[in-house]
């Protein structure tokens, strides 16, 4: 049957067009019950014939049918294994995807898997459930009453089997007219408590359905202000009164954040619980800017959400005199949100000595989240565990969101527990390949085909090494070094061809599109492609021959490039090498042969080109980096050491540098509007202020107007007698920069391509295509531009590419601040039992609390210095980066003794804490262990360890 619908539409320019839609209706569409014997077979059954829960409302055999608001707001609930049969209809389908894709993409999980029975009855193109919307009809009025009629159509097309049809709804007036109409209805709480041997069903309920229910605190007074209307909030921007930007939360003060909006150079910041309103980190908010006499700076006070006190003060401002900062900036109030960007979070159940209550305060592993307000069953198991909660709502009367529990994860303390939040809160993508993506992989044993000796040149002659850190199995670069007769040397890079085992739109490609990386915590790798690829097929490994994506350069010995190209291979590296192994062949003299040489070559050549990107004003900045020793058998660490750079890693990391400025200019030449580059923005000079500062009070002037300016001052920022402050500005100078990100070339004009820390005009990643997604990205456009492969629609959109370079962007910065929190638990899981002093160096200093850096272990923490104990005056001078306690002066980057340990106290975990030692203050410092204030850079003295109790 066809419908047809006609409306008429006005144009851009003015023109008045008519149009036609054709609607088709089948009225061959199965129902999806196994039992019914009068639908046609046309597609598979799913539903069966009986819950797996009974209900007490519902004693005989039944499906469910859930409107939009049951599939928004209770998607906890569908994926609970107890809840099947359930029939979802098209409509809340669509309307789902319209309004929140990941929502929809969970739905749509939980209706692929065969055990929960969900089926999907297509109701806008069934004859029989198909209606049209009535006239003054509301769209949402439409679909809730299609709903209606689809059950109802259920309801009699099943009544000769005895199955009764249950619509689930929270929306009060769909349920009135659904009971009005001769359907039962019920509210979702009312069924879950309905359902035997469930009770812990009812955690997994939003509450946000359940306002009347969940709390007193909807009797107490209002606390916050009314949010504005998206309307209001729209107007207000569009007239400049209001700006859009997203939330951030201080990671310091929770009583600050601060909003990135275009208006401003600098972030709008946001003082006081009143002026938060509610806003979430990485909400999208609308604020109100105050007049410029309003302006503050951030307090420079670090204080934590450690209150259980719902009549707190809102007014209640971050302590210190913001007023009088030498950083002031843009101040405002958040006056409505936009968007909520709100997702699962990890975390403990506050502890509480009523063991009868049902209501809990959630504290979140991410100490940017506010508290959580939940109702649970089982805070007996749960107190000692960890899990994930859900926020559902904040009420205004509510001094913290609600939410609701979705899971446990284990039990705190377990090594694999603590290594799924970690995963879980910074969204990595961890789960086994799926079956289609194993079905993508080439069958095993498999050796490359005869022709591809034809297509690509064959260097299995060549002598090619790769050099890489101890235990490195996806090994995806390689060199060769070549002396050429005319006194000019033959350089070559080689990369592993992922391309050629991951074909555009496969399984295997979509999956590593979506993980973006590969994710290195420190004592696991998350693949980004199977194993058997990052680590045997495209893993370059030694004696064996391998595809790889070459660029052959001649250079004249002074690192000039005389001639370039790029080409697909076949190679058979000679040896597999560590940073240290191939040092030992660069520095042995006597070692003559065609390895050797080569990697002295390749050294000579990676200096000089060093020095040439130093001297165009190319940064090397620091960042302290440690490696641990881990048990093979208990996997915990055994040791732990700050890594060791040598020769061998400037040598390859100049000739990956190299390679990828080449293979930049290169696609962007060939294809200007759609190639995937990697660009650093420059700083803003406002971002240098502290660093600026700090030098200046140890007598060292920074000029930061450019790069290169940065460069020639960090090159010559030396204090005598303290070679580590050298290695200090240069990981404040870090702090400062933004972040680099990959960019599609259309997209931005060409001014923006460069990098600041690079210093060059164009830059891409070629190198790692194992491990990252964008190189494999450009290895694609690099083949197409030689002739070795096809371009496709979407590598060519440079809307979809842009899409792609925002998720890259996404996953590499999770990556990078996952592998970071693996760094510190594991450090955490060193230090159990020790306490130790060391040697610091002070990092940056607040108002109650200095940032401290162990050079040992390269370990940062924050060590408050106010006790409540204490009588000692303290005295802030923000523009001299100096705190005075008392007769104690403390400076950036003075150098001081603290003590190290675990502290078992802390509610989400044991945590490494540091005290100071030296200087002593009275009521702050603590007695030392052992005390020595040798100079940093001599051999590490061993400390005593003593055990703690």
């Amino acid at each position: 049957m066809l419908k047809a619908k006609t409306f008429v539409k006005k144009t851009k320019r003015g023109n008045i067009i008519k149009v036609v839609r054709e609607h088709y209706l089948r009225d061959d569409l199965s129902c999806g019950s196994t039992l019914c014997k009068v639908c046609p077979n046309l597609s598979p059954a799913k539903l069966g014939n009986q819950q797996k829960a009974e209900s007490a409302l519902v004693p005989n055999s039944h499906y469910l049918v859930i409107d939009t608001n049951v599939a928004l707001h209770q998607v906890d609930f569908l994926e609970d294994p107890s809840i099947t049969d359930v029939i979802v209809l098209q409509t809340v389908l669509q309307e789902v995807r319209h309004l929140n894709d990941s929502l929809y993409k969970r739905l749509r999980t939980i209706i692929e898997n065969s055990q929960k029975r969900f089926f999907v009855l297509c109701n806008e193109h069934h004859r029989a459930t198909y209606i049209d919307r009535e006239p003054n009809e509301s769209c949402n009025d439409r679909n809730d009453r299609a709903i209606r009629v689809a059950a109802a159509w259920y309801e009699e097309h099943l009544k000769h089997l005895n199955l009764e049809i249950i619509l689930l709804t929270n929306d009060k007036d769909n349920r009135d007219k659904a009971i009005k109409a001769g359907l039962k209805s019920f509210e979702v709480m009312e069924y879950v408590r309905s359902l035997k041997g469930c009770e812990n069903l009812v955690d997994h309920l939003s509450v946000q359905e359940e306002k009347d229910n969940v709390s007193t605190v909807h009797d107490k007074k209002i606390m916050f202000d009314e949010h504005l209307s998206l309307y209001d909030i729209k107007m207000g921007i569009k007239s400049n009164r209001y700006h859009q930007g997203k939330f951030e939360a201080s990671r310091e003060n929770y009583l600050e954040g601060y909003v990135s909006c275009t208006a401003y150079d600098k972030q709008v910041l946001i003082r006081g619980l009143k002026h938060l309103n509610r806003a979430v980190h990485e909400d999208v908010v609308a604020i109100e800017v105050f007049p410029k006499s309003q302006w503050v700076g951030a307090s420079g006070t670090v204080q934590l959400d450690e209150k259980i006190d719902e009549e707190e003060d809102l007014n209640t401002m971050p302590e210190g005199n913001a007023q009088n900062s030498i950083y002031v900036r843009p101040t405002g109030r958040v006056i409505g949100i936009i968007k909520r960007n709100w997702r699962n979070y990890c975390g403990v159940l506050l502890p509480t000595s009523n063991t009868e209550a049902t209501r809990h305060i959630f504290i979140p592993s991410e100490k940017r989240i506010p508290r959580i307000r939940i109702e649970t069953r089982q805070a007996d198991v749960l107190m000692s565990h960890r899990i994930i909660v859900s926020i559902d709502c904040w009420p205004r009367s509510s001094r913290y969101p609600l939410g609701h529990f979705v899971r446990d994860i284990g039990p705190m303390g377990d090594r694999d527990t603590e290594e799924e939040v970690l995963l879980l809160e910074h969204d990595i993508p961890h789960l086994p390949f799926s079956k289609s993506v194993l079905n993508c992989l080439p069958k095993l044993p498999w050796t490359i085909a005869d022709y591809e000796f034809v297509l690509r040149e064959d260097l299995r002659n060549v002598c090619v090494c790769s050099v890489d850190p101890p235990g490195c199995t996806d090994i995806d670069d390689a060199l060769h070094f070549k002396q050429l007769s005319n006194g000019n040397c033959e350089v070559g890079v080689h990369i592993a061809d992922l391309s050629y085992f991951v074909r555009p739109g496969t399984a295997l490609d979509l999956e590593a599109q979506k993980r973006g990386t590969s994710v290195y915590l420190c004592d696991k790798r998350i693949d980004m492609v199977p194993d058997v690829l990052s680590s045997n097929l495209c893993s370059l490994r030694a004696n064996e021959d391998r595809l790889a994506f070459s660029g052959i350069w001649e250079m004249t010995m002074e690192g000039e490039i005389v001639s370039r190209r790029f080409c697909k291979t076949v190679i058979r590296s000679v040896a597999a090498l560590t940073y240290a192994e191939a040092q030992i062949l660069i520095d042995d003299k006597s070692r003559t042969d065609q390895l050797s040489v080569g990697l002295r070559g390749l050294n000579e050549l990676a200096k000089k080109l060093k020095q040439r990107r130093i001297e165009a004003g190319a940064l090397t900045l620091a960042s302290p980096e440690v490696r641990f020793h881990i048990d093979s058998e208990t996997h915990d660490p055994i040791g732990i050491e700050t890594k060791e750079l040598k020769e061998t890693n400037s040598m390859i990391e100049e000739f990956m540098l190299l390679a990828n400025c080449e293979v930049a200019r290169h696609i962007e030449k060939e294809f200007p509007q759609c190639a995937v580059l990697r660009r650093h923005p420059s700083p803003p000079l406002t971002n240098f202020d502290l660093l600026v500062n700090a030098a200046a009070v140890k007598g060292i002037e920074v000029r930061c107007s450019t790069n290169k300016e940065l460069a020639y001052s960090l090159e010559n920022a030396n204090i005598p007698g303290d070679p580590f402050f050298n290695i200090l500005l240069r990981i404040v100078s870090t702090r400062c920069m933004m972040q680099a990100v990959y960019f599609c070339s259309g997209m931005l004009p060409e001014e923006e391509y460069f990098h600041y820390g690079l210093a060059v005009p164009l830059y891409t990643h070629f190198t790692s295509p194992i491990r990252r997604y964008p190189d494999l990205l450009v290895h694609r456009l690099l083949a197409a531009s030689v002739g070795q492969d096809k371009t496709y629609t979407e590598l060519l959109d440079r809307n979809i590419v842009h899409e792609w370079c925002e998720n890259m962007n996404y996953r590499h910065h999770q990556a990078q601040l996952v592998q970071r929190a693996s760094i510190a638990l594991h450090t955490q899981l060193y230090f159990k039992d020790k306490c130790l002093d060391e040697d610091a160096y002070i990092l940056f200093v607040r108002r109650n609390a200095i940032v401290v850096l162990v050079r040992r272990y390269g370990l940062e923490s924050t060590i408050f210095l106010k006790n409540v104990e204490s009588q000692v005056n303290f005295v802030y001078e923000e523009d001299k980066c100096k705190l005075t306690v008392g007769r104690v002066t403390l400076q950036m980057f003075d150098r001081v003794i603290v003590q190290i340990s675990v502290e078992d106290c802390n509610i989400q975990h044991k945590k490494l804490r540091m005290k100071l030692v030296n200087p002593v203050i009275s009521g702050v410092s603590v007695e030392p262990i052992y005390i020595t204030m040798g100079n940093a850079d001599q051999p590490h003295v061993p400390r005593p360890e003593t055990a703690k109790h």
